[in-house]
């Protein structure tokens, strides 16, 4: 097993270990657990959330043995990197990895829990929310700041960014962070990254009209590149979903 903290839960070693150790039998089950598990565990006075990623495939097992960070490294490292950059995300805690001489298992990635007003899937799904224009407006400037601050988030997705109503107006949060790139981003590749977050045109002429007050680019090139790459997003994603079924289909018959 081979485990790294962040210095402020140095101290909670032996707890967070239990916590590894019988994460089947202790925690409380935590949000969708279809592609990885998600649990809740007390540390104190604190709710942390523990996420345990499924073994790989052996391929990867291979992979993450010997040539690839495992997601939960990458988890850690780039919510470490996100606060440096005072971008938000939950507080990173530690990972946990478990290895054979040859093949890479288990892993885990412990953060804190945050407990959000909405995610962005909420804004798709609820127009009627309070202040609802607002949000969409300062998301808008969230991911216009992580494009300066060089961040690209591939899984900007609904369900990856909290959100958390403040006084002096919005903050948000990613989570779920193992894919992402540190770079200069060009103006295509930060439009694109709107892509997977909407079907709705209303919503993406509201986060391209904000964008491009943030940006000084024209509003017509943003709106017309941002609703081209949603459309090619979603035609990919019914298309791959099709194929599913059929392969199911003639799994089972």
């Amino acid at each position: 097993m081979d485990k790294v903290f962040h210095k402020t839960y140095e101290p909670f070693e032996s707890e967070l270990d239990n916590f590894i150790e019988n994460f089947d039998v202790l925690g409380e089950d935590f949000g969708n657990q279809e592609r990885n598990s998600l649990k809740l565990f007390q540390l104190e006075n604190e709710t942390i959330n523990v996420k345990s990623f499924k073994v790989p495939h052996l391929i990867n097992q291979i992979a993450y043995r010997f040539f690839r960070k495992s997601k939960a490294q990458r988890s850690f490292e780039y919510a470490n990197r996100l606060k440096d950059l005072n971008i938000g995300t939950p507080q990173p805690i530690a990972y946990y990895e478990f290895k054979t001489p040859f093949l890479f298992k288990e892993s885990y990635y412990i953060s804190e829990q945050i407990d959000c007003d909405y995610t962005y899937r909420e804004l798709t799904t609820d127009f009627n929310i309070p202040n609802y224009d607002d949000i969409l407006r300062a998301f808008t400037r969230f991911t216009f700041d992580l494009h300066e601050k060089g961040v690209h988030f591939l899984d900007h997705s609904p369900g990856n960014t909290l959100i958390k109503k403040t006084e002096k107006g919005y903050d948000f949060y990613l989570v779920d962070l193992n894919r992402m790139e540190f770079k200069n981003l060009d103006f295509e590749t930060r439009i694109k990254n709107f892509s997977k977050l909407t079907i709705h045109k209303a919503m993406v002429e509201v986060m391209s009209d904000e964008y491009a007050k943030c940006s000084g680019e024209n509003y017509e090139t943003i709106f017309n590149l941002m609703w081209q790459e949603t459309e090619a997003f979603q035609e990919k994603y019914h298309r791959k979903r099709r194929l599913k079924k059929k392969l199911k289909f003639w799994k089972n018959h």
